[in-house]
């Protein structure tokens, strides 16, 4: 594992995304404090990992903008112009459904806010990873969606989408499968399908890889 990391973290920053390594998750948080400056407005994108680790809490009792899409009370509609408004944010936090060994972000969304950050709009963008997103490659990274992140997910979010009910993909052994084939129905989290190999804005992503496992 402390090999793989390595070379996760070595080719991360070939491609220009700056990469920190942690043996464990209670050292992310202090990790986390030193990379946001005081003051900076913050966004974040759904994610168990986030949870896990206590991001929440803990950009809400720091001095920070905290574009807090969680907030108690807020309508659906308040939520979604907070997550617009995450877009424009100093730093925005979330995790990857996969980290490719050669160094590449594979995210699958349903809204589309968090894809849409990582592309573009938040001066920074930081990425948390457990041990477990780590795949070999892009292959490996749609097989890891489409039978345990959307899955998982869907479930988490009380969506009856067939992968949910089937524990899989609607489209798992569809013969000549493609990357973006899925179900077609109301409950689907998969629309959205954004791989990151390479940044022009060096160090703009900043990927925190743990050694434990995080989220789905």
């Amino acid at each position: 594992m402390n090999n793989l990391i390595s070379k996760v973290a070595e080719n991360l920053t070939k491609n220009n995304m700056q990469a920190f390594v942690v043996d464990k998750r209670d050292e992310i948080l202090p990790l986390l404090k030193n990379l946001l400056p005081d003051g900076a407005s913050v966004g974040v994108g759904g994610s168990v990992t986030l949870d896990e680790i206590g991001v929440i809490p803990f950009l809400r009792e720091g001095n920070y903008a905290f574009f807090d899409r969680y907030a108690e009370g807020l309508s659906r509609l308040e939520a979604v112009e907070i997550m617009r408004q995450a877009l424009l944010s100093d730093v925005f936090i979330t995790s990857s459904n996969a980290v490719t060994e050669k160094g590449e972000l594979y995210n699958v969304d349903g809204n589309g806010n968090r894809v849409a950050a990582l592309c573009f709009g938040p001066k920074e963008v930081i990425v948390i990873v457990g041990a477990n997103k780590i795949v070999k490659d892009l292959k490996a990274a749609e097989e890891r969606v489409k039978t345990i992140a959307a899955p998982k997910n869907c479930a988490r979010l009380g969506l009856e989408s067939p992968c949910f009910k089937n524990g899989e993909c609607a489209s798992i052994g569809f013969k000549n499968r493609e990357m973006c084939d899925g179900c077609r129905t109301d409950s689907r989290i998969c629309s959205t399908y954004v791989l990151s190999g390479y940044q022009r804005n060096k160090n703009r992503i900043k990927v925190i890889l743990c050694k434990e496992n995080l989220g789905y």
